[in-house]
């Protein structure tokens, strides 16, 4: 693997060189898009809303909008000023329990590996967290913005979890979400036995990615020329509230087998 990001972990007086390495990959089909009749692959062009012309990616720069069509242009230099020490630094700001972490807040896990020389320093704050159970919020720069970050324990090695700050949830002000209902007391623990009943030890090996699969199996079935079988299920209609303790029953004779 190449890093993505190379500094180091700041805490306290504490300084641990590490490279950052992306953990996860996006598992998808590359679809190209065709013209309808020709089946010429399309490409994406860079149009001056003014001129009409393409431009090309040399010429392209970033600019932030003062009013319409009055723009400040920023370069690489600008961003590397916004930047100063902490584009090379994961600047731990405390140490927290995980739990008091709202999931939402989660967005993309990342590998840390100690740099040359910073083996001792890493297994040092690596045992420290599992000894205390706790992660540290900290605080980097990577690809020209501020992102805030929980350092944790995992697996015997250190994991950056690259944060969304609080700002950025949307609020569901707006959705009817339900306060309450009249439920009886025979509904409500018919549901909860059913929830025990369905009850598991968690274990991401037991999902894949099904949709994925059936699109290649098409794919393969469509390249061989064969025809493609595809069986469709009946939209599921919404449960009868006058019937919700029969089905609930009926589900956990179910999962009770």
């Amino acid at each position: 693997m190449r890093p993505v990001w190379t500094g180091g972990i700041s805490f306290g007086l504490i300084f641990i060189p590490v490279k950052m390495y992306t953990a996860v990959s996006t598992v998808e089909i590359d679809l190209d898009l065709l013209s309808k009749k020709e089946k010429h692959p399309i490409r994406y062009a860079r149009i001056d809303k003014v001129t009409g012309k393409e431009v090309a990616w040399m010429d392209v720069v970033k600019g932030f909008a003062v009013k319409k069509g009055d723009y400040v242009v920023l370069d690489d230099e600008d961003f590397e000023k916004v930047a100063l020490h902490r584009s090379e630094t994961i600047e731990v700001v405390s140490f927290v329990d995980k739990e008091e972490i709202d999931p939402m807040l989660f967005e993309k896990p990342y590998y840390l590996e100690p740099d040359k020389g910073a083996s001792k320093t890493y297994y040092i704050l690596l045992k420290a967290l599992e000894k205390t159970g706790k992660v540290g919020v900290a605080e980097f720069i990577f690809k020209n913005r501020e992102h805030v970050c929980c350092l944790t324990a995992e697996n015997g090695m250190i994991i950056l979890n690259q944060m969304r700050y609080a700002a950025e949830l949307k609020e569901a002000k707006e959705l009817d979400i339900p306060k309450s209902a009249k439920v009886s007391d025979k509904e409500l623990n018919l549901a909860v036995r059913l929830v025990e009943e369905m009850s598991d030890k968690f274990d991401p090996k037991d999902y894949t990615d099904d949709y994925l699969e059936a699109l290649q199996k098409i794919i393969a079935a469509k390249k061989s020329k064969k025809h493609v079988k595809v069986k469709q299920l009946d939209k599921p209609d919404a449960t009868d509230v006058s019937k919700i303790i029969d089905q609930l029953e009926k589900s956990l004779k179910e999962y009770s087998r």
